[in-house]
């Protein structure tokens, strides 16, 4: 037996020693993403505090708002600590947030953990906890609203590409991509915007107990560091999770009871790819899988529908 053939029978094997440690890893990891599929909420039966983590843009999450209607309902959940790490997002989604963990707090402590940012309808979301907790660095506030809409006629006409177009009324569709917004198109975007700020800002002076020609003083769009909200009553105290079990100490919830995270479980499909990389991985089969993420292979660009409350970073 010459030796190409040797090294193609040995190249076989390797192959085929692959695909089986493959086979295998796919068998184990079904079987543990229907493990816990089925058992998921086994650690939530017993007295404990619900941990729920809101971050990126917020927009109207069902599967977020469910999962708080089982924390509000589960009587073994005795308090409740909300992270926020948002810019903010859609208000129509900061909103129906906030009513739901308002709802919670009706029957239990709630804490909202202001990490990173909680700005917008981030600091919306935060203002529906019974206090408020932030970090020095932390950055929050830009209470306001903004609507934006596209504007690409300069670049049909150098196309030379129009948009004819035949409404019920100059209002309808407005405002619009193809052509400059009229007088009342903008008349009646602006009516919207103002009506929602001073909806955002009522919640803010009715949350914050503070007057609101002092809240409007805030409400300008100016974001915060948490040493400055401190001083402007927009959050609570400075601290950490140990601050945050020693409040809800006061709140009669025992420093005991173990934090379970109540965040959303990854599917199965990505809970397995996740789960194969790190084997293969370990496993020495590295570069099959580097530079890829498995489990960011959904596009990340959300678009977000109506009035928004967002802080913006310009990208370079």
């Amino acid at each position: 037996m010459d030796s190409s053939t040797i090294a193609d029978r040995r190249r076989l094997r390797r192959k085929l020693s692959f695909w089986r440690i493959v086979a295998v890893l796919l068998v184990l990891g079904i079987a543990l993403a229907a493990y816990g599929f089925w058992f998921e909420d086994s650690g939530t039966s017993r007295p404990h505090v619900a941990h729920v983590t809101i971050s990126g843009l917020i927009t109207d999450n069902d599967e977020l708002l469910e999962r708080l209607a089982k924390i509000e309902k589960n009587d073994a959940v005795k308090a409740v600590v909300v992270s926020i790490s948002s810019p903010g997002g859609t208000t129509y989604g900061g909103e129906r947030i906030f009513k739901a963990i308002r709802a919670i707090a009706a029957k239990k402590p709630v804490v909202s953990d202001v990490r990173t940012l909680a700005a917008s309808a981030g600091y919306m979301i935060a203002t529906a906890g019974d206090m408020i907790i932030a970090g020095d660095s932390s950055i929050t506030g830009s209470i306001g609203v903004i609507f934006q809409y596209p504007q690409v006629k300069p670049l049909l006409d150098k196309l030379g590409v129009s948009m004819e177009e035949i409404k019920s009324s100059p209002l309808k569709a407005e405002p619009s991509p193809f052509h400059p917004a009229s007088e009342e198109a903008k008349a009646m975007i602006n009516n919207m915007i103002v009506d929602s700020y001073g909806w955002f800002v009522d919640l803010v002076a009715e949350r914050r107990k503070l007057p609101r020609e002092e809240v409007l003083k805030l409400a300008d769009g100016t974001i915060f560091t948490g040493r400055q909200a401190l001083k402007v009553k927009l959050i609570d105290q400075l601290g950490d999770d140990q601050d945050i079990r020693a409040y809800l100490a006061t709140r009669n919830v025992s420093k005991d009871l173990p934090e379970i995270e109540w965040d959303k479980k990854s599917s199965t499909p990505f809970l397995l790819a996740g789960a194969t990389s790190q084997i293969l991985q370990l496993l020495g089969y590295g570069d099959l899988v580097k530079g890829q993420d498995f489990t960011g292979i959904l596009p990340q660009k959300l678009l977000l529908d109506g009035l928004v409350s967002v802080w913006q970073v310009g990208h370079e």
